[in-house]
């Protein structure tokens, strides 16, 4: 029998998601499972209840009936002591747990026999993961909102501008910490038309940040910040003065800073101390995506916009709720691909598969025992090397010298080609002895261009190969341009030259017509 999906509605202060969409129902029905939805739960993401029925969902009146009827729970944001207490005996959970912030809610869910999938705990290095990492796309949504935020109370033009009235400067942005959140912020900021500059402990993300339009600011001082799992880690006393340092020097110069920073299972570092707020110009603005978790400024009051020193300090910890259409369909669609690996079979009943590292590693809780922390998932072995072949001695003949073989082959192939030219040359017209010569210059040159491409080049090849298809093209249409009458032109000479011309046009046409076709669907891909 298929399993019933429920989704209640988010109860926590200022939470405006959804756990799934209409749009997502519809594929969630197709794999077989049946889907509940609490009344009113899409109202705060402009998801009305009638759009629910239409996808197929039946609507609930109040969280208790839902959790009792429901097999499996769709949630946003952590639930409450209450809503655990809600959930049926053995039922299943999916959505952000934060097990090591949480241990008092896992021991609850534990009690209840409960199996329980917390999105935040996917092992995000694993490639197949991607579809169903929440964080990724609750942080790009965030990113954007956060420079929305920032242009919203700065007091300018992001982009520089000359008008009658005088030359208004750009806005100069610095974002610390150049994550999903950060490189979002950066491509939005830069779009606005901002000068960007981005920081970030991990130095493989400085093409990333150039990409986006943005310039990476160096920390004077070598040491790697990559902590494993596509986060940062906690940088050494050496490396924490540096980057004040480098910090401090920004604070001075740009008029927004927008930060980041966060290590999982630590509160969010200070980066902006309150002396850095006042060496600011007044005016400026400071976004702190960290509040949450403390603030990576030290002046931040989470929730709230404060201005001190003239600075004004935006400290707001629902930002993907301010985007809630947005987010819910992101992570509504990240929900789906997970029901696609727990239901393979299409027919509503899921399989949580404790031998698939993606799943191994979500599943906190199976069956009411904790199962977590995960072990790290098995990542595929590197290729190894092929062995280095030893060089092989050149082959002698009885007077004790000679040539390698391949050497030979290719003499014996070019001794051949000599003459058949030389026979040719004996006894082909003058004419045609020209024109075959270019013939063979032609293929040879063509072989020479086109096999040496790299593979990864071939389809821009195609414009090339549309030139070379024109020319075919003029040289096709000279040989049919005098008036020709199908029945004459059997008893000329060159009545079959005219009709392989004709039949060369028609080749070369579908050629440079097909060549332009994939090359315009090719560069539509690099533009917005």
């Amino acid at each position: 029998m298929p399993l019933l999906i429920g989704v209640p509605r988010e109860i926590a202060a200022g939470e405006k998601r959804v756990a799934t969409v209409p749009e997502v129902v519809e594929k969630l029905i197709k794999l077989g499972f049946k889907v509940a939805v609490e009344s009113g739960a899409g109202d705060a993401a402009n998801f009305s209840d009638d759009s629910y029925r239409a996808a197929g969902a039946e609507i609930i009146e109040g969280a208790a009936k839902l959790w009792a009827a429901s097999d499996i729970v769709f949630k946003v944001s952590v639930p409450t002591t209450e809503e655990v207490g809600l959930l049926r005996e053995g039922g299943h959970l999916i959505g952000f747990i934060w097990p090591a912030q949480n241990p008092e809610l896992m021991q609850q869910l534990a009690a209840k026999k409960a199996t329980v999938l917390a999105i935040d705990a996917l092992p995000r290095m694993l490639s197949r993961a991607q579809k169903m990492d929440a964080l990724t796309s609750q942080a790009g949504v965030a990113g954007y909102r956060a420079v929305i935020e920032a242009a919203n109370v700065f007091g300018r033009f992001f982009n520089g501008q000359i008008t009658a009235a005088g030359k208004v400067p750009p806005a100069k942005v610095f974002i610390a910490g150049a994550g999903v959140a950060g490189l979002a912020a950066i491509g939005t900021a830069a779009g606005l038309g901002a000068v960007v500059r981005a920081n970030d402990t991990r130095a493989e993300v400085a093409d990333q940040v150039k990409s986006l339009g943005g310039e990476f600011v160096k920390v004077e001082f070598e040491e790697e910040g990559g902590g494993g799992g596509g986060y940062a880690k906690v940088m050494s006393e050496g490396f924490q003065q540096a980057q004040r340092e480098m910090y401090a020097k920004q604070a001075k110069e740009v008029d927004i800073i927008i930060t980041t920073a966060l290590i999982p299972g630590k509160p969010a570092p200070k980066l902006i101390t309150s002396e850095m707020v006042q060496s600011m110009k007044p005016g400026s603005v400071i976004v702190d995506m960290a509040a949450e978790r403390g603030g990576n400024c030290e002046l931040t009051e989470p929730g709230q916009v404060v201005v001190k020193h003239g600075v004004t300090i935006v400290g707001y910890t629902d930002l993907n709720s301010r985007l809630a259409k947005q987010s819910s369909t992101l992570y509504a669609t990240n929900l789906f691909r997970l029901s696609e690996e727990l239901c393979k079979t299409k027919d509503g009943i899921i399989n949580v598969n404790m031998e698939d590292d993606a799943i191994r590693g979500l599943t906190v809780i199976k069956d009411g025992a904790v199962t977590w922390p995960a072990p790290a998932p098995k990542l595929p072995a590197a290729p190894a090397k092929a062995a280095a072949k030893p060089a092989q001695a050149p082959a002698h003949g009885h007077g004790g010298g000679g040539a390698p073989a391949s050497a030979g082959k290719t003499a014996a192939i070019f001794g051949v080609a000599a003459v058949l030219f030389l026979l040719v040359g004996a006894y082909a017209p003058a004419a045609f002895l020209g024109h075959f010569t270019v013939f063979v210059l032609a293929c040879f040159i063509g072989y020479m261009v086109v096999w040496n491409v790299t593979p990864a080049l071939h389809t821009p090849l195609m414009s090339v190969t549309n030139a070379i298809s024109s020319i075919i093209a003029i040289g096709a249409l000279v040989q049919i341009a005098p008036p020709l009458n199908f029945m004459e032109s059997m008893d000329r000479p060159d009545g079959w030259i005219r009709w392989l011309a004709v039949f060369g046009i028609a080749l070369t046409s579908v050629n440079m017509f097909g060549g332009f076709a994939v090359t315009r669907r090719m560069l539509s891909m690099f533009r917005k």
